[in-house]
């Protein structure tokens, strides 16, 4: 067994010139280092360094071996740095869009998981305009979605390019109105596509509606129509239509985090882990 103080010894007498200047920057004796380093030796049955009375040199089992003392030590350092700190407890509320639940988010949510393995997460999925609702109404503690138009609140995720999607080898025409399949109103990604058709002056026919992007990319799969996606959502089955350069170029879109107000500890934490994810 690699006992972790040989290795932090013997990492320390790698970056030094010698084993007695390994001591006093470790602030051990001489014969303590000189200790470490063979207990090391004789679990890893190699000799590691090459010394005499002028120099200290890694052999290159020693090189080897200190490219696996460092992960270890680094691994070691995380784990008391997790176990160190006081245990968070409680329950925090957190709003999501489905489009978000279907990409990135369950990296975030593990990561959580692990930092602060006492607090009750409560999940809540819908479109962005139910989730302001709900954090206004004091249903949420946090809630990650896009920003409203004229909307101030919250800090910046990512923003990202909307797609025009459909079914593999659907093609539009532009003499017939747009069959559009959108989220049902009020939706984000719903107002900046038909402004965008509005500007164009392109027109067009609503043929679905749905609650959620899983059901907008069913109806699309299916063949009904067109419909607009975030770009980091999967594209199995789908594809730009054919004659896409006929429509208007999407504007992108804006994901924020915000938080309620008066925070406590845990939606704290889970907005620190949002800020430093995989999501920004």
């Amino acid at each position: 067994m690699l006992n972790p103080l040989w290795l932090k010894t013997f990492a320390a007498a790698a970056a030094a010139p010698s084993f007695t200047e390994t001591a006093r920057r470790l602030g051990l004796t001489q014969p303590t280092v000189s200790e470490h380093v063979r207990q090391l030796e004789q679990a890893v049955n190699r000799r590691l360094f090459l010394r005499d009375t002028h120099s200290l040199t890694l052999t290159s089992d020693g090189r080897s071996l200190l490219v696996h003392a460092q992960i270890i030590l680094d691994a070691h350092e995380r784990a008391e740095r997790l176990f160190d700190a006081p245990r968070l407890r409680g329950r925090v509320r957190l709003g999501t869009s489905d489009d978000l639940a279907m990409g990135p988010l369950p990296d975030v949510l593990a990561a959580f998981r692990l930092a602060h393995p006492e607090v009750e997460l409560d999940l809540t999925i819908g479109v962005t305009s139910e989730l302001y609702k709900l954090l206004d109404d004091n249903g949420l503690d946090v809630m990650i979605g896009k920003r409203r138009r004229g909307d101030r609140r919250g800090q910046t995720l990512h923003k990202e390019a909307l797609l025009w999607r459909a079914k593999e080898g659907l093609r539009i025409t532009a003499d017939e109105p747009l069959p559009l399949i959108l989220l049902r109103e009020p939706s984000v990604t719903r107002t900046l596509t038909l402004d965008a058709l509005a500007r164009a002056g392109r027109s067009w026919q609503i043929v679905c509606t749905s609650t959620s992007y899983a059901g907008c990319q069913a109806a699309a799969r299916a063949g009904l129509g067109i419909t607009v996606q975030p770009s980091h959502l999967s594209t199995a089955g789908l594809a730009a239509p054919a004659g896409a350069a006929q429509l208007p170029p999407l504007p992108q879109v804006e994901f924020i985090v915000i938080a309620a107000p008066a925070p406590n500890k845990p939606t704290r934490a889970l907005t620190e882990i949002l800020m430093r994810s995989t999501l920004t």
